[in-house]
Formats: structure tokens, sequence, C-alpha cells
């Protein structure tokens, strides 16, 4: 996630500083065509280029309004993680027991299991949610060039934290579960069936009410329906329909922005042909960048520099669950560095 209020120059070249060359080039190859070897016979009326632009801008903004979506609901459902993980952590040590038999340090101790357990479901579900897709940026790109790798490296770099979930894991699970990670496809889902399980023996054991069971099985419900929830944006891409027709159109759009800028600029003399090379740069840009910031945005969860920032979100959760714990030690907050924040 982007913290900076404005966007500065180094995170916008690094956005779009290669697309600005191309299109320098290109703009400027027109009007030496046009000034050094008379090629007027390229030149397009102003007109359908004005309507190609016009046609364009609007499915452009379309794209942005959808990828908007995916990106505000994946920080929705993030949101709603927050609450519900202080909430079962609430519930978990709020409902007591007056089953003497059981012990104070053994039930304690099953409590903070639950809690602990937790902790690693929210580390798990996130490096779930960071494998790449075949249709985002850093599969699919590095294809052609690894500028998305560079960039997820440049983050990785930055939060020594990023790529340590095996560590937490480690740190939150029993030997035994820690163990059975491998042995899942999906380990998250595991790990609240686990909760599931523990709770319901705390039920057996009465050291919680029938009624207290169902709370804490509503709550890991939620959590279900969290997962699901952002499991669908991560594997369901934007409709390609939509994403690619809008991506091929801009293309064709820069293309025949100088054949038709040159021609009007050229009435104004000789010097207007040379002017209309920085204002096709600019115009051509506004779309490149548009296009650009819809195409990385519907992807939240792609491990670059537009996501949802879940590792701060997963500490800022570890840091209330441990102090509910009674723990002391405790790690501090993510914070952001350049202007990003993971």
């Amino acid at each position: 996630m982007i913290t900076t209020k404005y966007v500065n120059y180094k995170q916008v070249l690094n956005l779009a500083g290669v697309h600005l060359v191309l299109i320098s080039i290109w703009c400027t190859l027109i009007a030496v065509l046009f000034y050094f070897f008379n090629w007027h016979w390229m030149t397009i009326p102003w007109v359908p280029l004005a309507l190609i632009g016009t046609a364009e801008a609007f499915l452009v903004g379309f794209k942005n309004n959808q990828a908007y979506d995916r990106l505000w609901e994946a920080r929705k459902i993030w949101g709603g993680i927050v609450n519900s993980s202080r909430s079962l952590a609430s519930m978990v040590y709020a409902f007591d027991t007056k089953n003497e038999e059981i012990g104070a340090f053994d039930l304690e101790d099953r409590k903070k299991r639950i809690v602990f357990r937790h902790i690693a479901w929210l580390y798990t579900f996130r490096e779930q949610l960071l494998v790449p897709t075949e249709w985002e940026h850093i599969s699919s790109e590095n294809k052609f060039v690894n500028v998305n790798l560079r960039r997820n490296r440049l983050i990785k770099a930055g939060f020594p934290d990023y790529g340590r979930a095996p560590i937490f894991l480690h740190k939150y699970l029993s030997e035994e579960e820690y163990d059975l990670k491998n042995h899942y496809k999906n380990f998250a889902t595991y790990l609240i069936s686990q909760q599931a399980k523990d709770i319901n023996e705390l039920k057996n054991m009465d050291a919680i009410t029938d009624f207290n069971q169902t709370q804490l099985q509503n709550s890991l419900n939620e959590f279900y329906n969290f997962q699901g929830q952002a499991e669908r944006i991560k594997k369901f891409p934007s409709p390609r329909q939509f994403a690619s027709t809008a991506f091929v159109f801009n293309i064709l759009f820069i293309l025949l922005l100088p054949l038709g800028l040159v021609n009007e600029f050229a009435k104004l003399g000789d010097w207007g042909i040379w002017t209309s090379i920085p204002f096709c740069i600019i115009i051509g840009w506004i779309y490149i960048i548009m296009e650009l910031v819809g195409d990385y945005s519907e992807n939240p969860f792609a491990g670059l520099m537009f996501d949802v920032p879940m590792l701060s979100i997963c500490r800022t959760i570890e840091i209330d669950l441990l102090q509910m714990s009674g723990e002391t030690d405790l790690p501090e907050p993510i914070s952001s560095k350049n202007g990003v924040l993971v």
C-alpha cells in the first residue's frame, strides 16, 4: 500500500518510466518523418481520433472502477479479520469455567494454544494469498521483463519479516502441527478445523458451556467466510475480456495519437510540428498511467506496492492477541518504508 499523500516521481517512473520512453520515441519519430520526409499521407483527421480517445477513456474508467472495487473489498475482508480476531481472543479468555476439577494452569494453556494457533493462521493465510497466479503481473511479465520481480525483491529487502511466515508458524504452533504444514494443500483451513476441535474439547470438559461453544464456533465460521471471500478475489481474475480490450484499445489510441496531433500542430507552422511532441507524450502517458493503475489494482494480493498491507495487519492483530494473552515480549508494528506499507 502506498502511504505517501501524493505519489512521488520515483513511484511514477517505477510504474510507467519505460512506457514514457517508448511513447517519446514514437512521437518523435512521427514528427521527424512528417518534417524531414514530408510524409503527410500518414496523418489522420482529429475527429475520429477524438472519438477513439473518448471511447477508450470510458473503457479505462470502467476498468478502474472494477479494479478499485476489488481492492476495497479485499481491504474490507482484512478489516473484518481484525475485528473478528479480537472478538475471538476476548471470548476465549472471557468464558470461564465453573468446573473446579480443571486445573487453572491447564485451562490457561489450552486457551493460549487457541489464540496462538489463530496468529499462525493469520500468517499462513497471508502466505497462501501471496502465491502468484498466472494472470498476475509477477507471473505474466517475467516472461518478457523482470521489472515486477525486481519490485518484489526490493519490497522483501525493505521488510525483513516479509518472508518469515515459517518462523512465525514455528513460534506459535506445536511441533506436531508445524510438521503437518506440507501435508495439507490448504493449511489455513486445517488450522481453523483444529480450532473447532479444541473448542469442542473444552465444551466436553465443561470448561465452557454449550452457548459459549456456539459463540466461538460462529466466530470460526466468520474466518472461513473471510478466507473464502479473499480466495475468490485471488483465484478469479478481473474478467479478461474487459481488461484485455482496454489494453489493446489503449495501444491503438496511442499509436494513432501522433498521427492526428502532428497534422493539427503543423497548421501553426514548422515550429508547431515539434511542439506536438511534448503534448503527444503527455496525453499518451496519461492514458498509459490510467491503464496501469487499474491493471495493478485489480490484483490486491500480488506482493507488490499496490497490495492490501497484509503483513502490517497481521502484526497489528498479533500484538493485540499477545497482549490479551498476558505476554509482555511484543513485536514492533510494521512501519512504512519509502512510502510503501506491506
